[in-house]
């Protein structure tokens, strides 16, 4: 445990990326490989399921420290991390009287954090206050941050993977790989992970997403900009003649996978939905093995895709009902090919990658004489050819309604393009995605290759009603908001917010919602219904779910509307107007 929270603190105090990686190196080459698993665990974003309550953990150690619960609530306010406020507040080790028990990294998630979870609120309290009596300042400081989910580090998972593989001697991509996915810490993950060669493991795991990044700068967004601005930008991206232009479904991205006998269906956050999916996960099926293709999966609702609100009633099922199959249909729009007939495909350009993807899904199929050949991924270098080629003239089994080749976008300028996009929400589509055809498929955000060109969002302006600090850097300042609309004679709340002001912005807020509140409920504040604000936000749908009726996705503060006073806000009847 010790090493671990010496790494912690190396990774925290360092700025350049050489003196962390080397760090990182470091630890996994010299690490029992049962704590170097869990390690990889948590370093890659990963944590374990809720252990305690945040007003259990808040009320312990008031009782341990002798301390009033108000004063424990107060210094979370202002520390704004719980770790840190628990670790602060509980009585300094004398290490000369009980001497720190020096436990490895495995047991003490092992034999302690996790067998938590099942034990009675007075038994977990027992097994905390001897777990924080026998440790110092800083290793209760992580011990706390895995315990609570809160477990951050200043290094990318990027870093953390490139580190590995050195400490491995192994390709960065082939480690990246075998990250993919949902796994569990175990001995027999980490003899995988060090295998110099695919195991069967491999075959299950997707390859890493290709992320895109958003055409316009945030500030050119939050200001505004001109016909000329966006033509500008869309110009210093060179002849219109290299890019692939797709409508932007919106949906979840995910991967469909075909394997030998594995069938399976990867959204982009690394799980598993073949549950929510079934007739999704039954197109893998059909797909000819060796045969992974990138897309999205969207509601098909009367022979067009239907609003993402449809979507969600799939959305963390376990099982899908046949009454939810047949009111939400999905279907699966493929917009690329990453593997076919066993081979990676990654390195081809997209235009080349596209025109396989487009044999592929109307129907033809390779020969049995190139089926029975290719059944293993290598890293020979492959030409496009090798794959029309064999491309047979055989069609088959069709499915026709539920896997879609993407549409491409056919436009001569870029000035048109800008007026073609407006059409968007007519295609219930969230704008453009731009892919240059000479580009690869290189897992992670490379910028130059892909973008996403939005639509610009809805807004409305709304008064300010409720007001709750923030945590980590705004701790202690009023950042987190809620705010309404007028209904009939009154105010209702429809949406809160936390990001758009600027730190000065925050600030002014603070300090008026301070001289301003009403009242007080736990920690967060009623206020004078006085502050305008325009809110923007990418849709909005029915919710029976919320005391207003509507609820907003992705909403964010576009700008303090100083121009406005609160009898000026929309009301909710033109919010509701908005859905049609």
């Amino acid at each position: 445990m010790r090493r671990f929270v010496q790494l912690f603190d190396e990774l925290n105090a360092s700025n350049r990326t050489q003196h962390k990686l080397d760090a990182l190196a470091d630890y996994f080459r010299g690490a029992d490989a049962r704590d170097a698993i869990w390690a990889l665990y948590f370093l890659t974003g990963r944590k374990l399921k809720s252990l305690a309550s945040s007003k259990q953990l808040r009320q312990w150690v008031a009782d341990i420290a002798e301390l009033p619960v108000w004063l424990v609530e107060r210094s979370y306010e202002v520390a704004g991390d719980l770790a840190e406020t628990l670790s602060l507040l509980l009585p300094d080790l004398d290490d000369s009287e009980n001497p720190s028990e020096i436990r490895p990294l495995y047991q003490i998630i092992e034999d302690t954090l996790i067998p938590l979870r099942e034990r009675s609120e007075a038994s977990k309290f027992e097994v905390l206050r001897e777990q924080w009596s026998l440790m110092n300042s800083n290793e209760r400081f992580v011990f706390n941050k895995l315990m609570t989910g809160g477990f951050r580090i200043g290094a990318s998972r990027t870093l953390v993977e490139r580190a590995l593989a050195q400490a491995l001697e192994l390709p960065q991509a082939t480690v990246t790989h075998r990250l993919t996915g949902d796994w569990k810490p175990s001995l027999e993950v980490w003899e995988r992970l060090k295998n110099p060669k695919n195991s069967e493991q491999d075959q299950a795991a997707p390859y890493v997403f290709t992320l895109a990044y958003p055409l316009e700068e945030r500030s050119i967004a939050k200001e505004g900009r001109s016909r000329d601005d966006v033509l500008a930008r869309l110009q210093s991206l060179g002849p219109i003649e290299d890019w692939l232009i797709e409508w932007k479904w919106d949906g979840i991205r995910a991967q469909i996978l075909r394997r030998g006998d594995i069938a399976m269906l990867w959204s982009r956050g690394e799980e598993r939905v073949h549950e929510m999916f079934p007739e999704i996960t039954d197109i893998a099926r059909s797909l000819p093995a060796g045969t992974v293709l990138d897309g999205e999966i969207v509601n098909w609702d009367q022979d067009r895709v239907g609003s993402f609100s449809k979507l969600q009633h799939r959305i963390g099922r376990k099982k899908v009902s046949e009454k939810i199959l047949r009111d939400y249909p999905c279907i699966f729009i493929a917009y690329d090919v990453l593997e076919y007939q066993g081979r990676d495909l990654r390195e081809l350009k997209l235009a080349e990658r596209r025109e396989i993807l487009e044999h592929l899904i109307s129907g033809f199929k390779e020969s049995p004489r190139i089926a029975n050949s290719a059944t293993k991924r290598d890293s020979q270098p492959i030409k496009q050819s090798d794959f029309l080629i064999e491309l047979g003239q055989v069609k088959a089994e069709p499915e026709v309604s539920r896997l879609k080749c993407s549409e491409i976008v056919e436009t001569v300028s870029w000035e048109s393009s800008i007026e073609l996009r407006e059409t968007a929400r007519d295609r219930r589509v969230e704008g453009f995605m731009l892919k240059r055809k000479a580009s690869k498929y290189v897992g992670g955000r490379v910028k130059g290759d892909w973008w996403k060109w939005k639509l610009d969002p809805y807004s409305i302006d709304c008064v300010m009603l409720y007001a709750q600090a923030g945590h980590g850097r705004r701790a202690g300042l009023y950042t987190d908001f809620t705010f309404g609309v007028i209904d009939g004679d009154g105010l209702v709340p429809v949406a809160k917010a936390y990001s758009g002001l600027s730190d000065d912005e925050f600030k002014k807020v603070d300090a008026w919602i301070k001289k301003n509140t009403l009242s007080k409920r736990g920690p967060v504040r009623m206020v004078r219904p006085e502050l305008v604000f325009e809110l923007a936000f990418e849709n909005i749908h029915l919710s029976d779910r919320h005391r207003s009726g509507v609820a907003l996705r992705f909403p964010r503060i576009a700008r303090w509307r100083h121009d406005k006073s609160h009898d000026e806000v929309d009301t909710l009847e033109s919010l509701k107007a908005l859905i049609d």
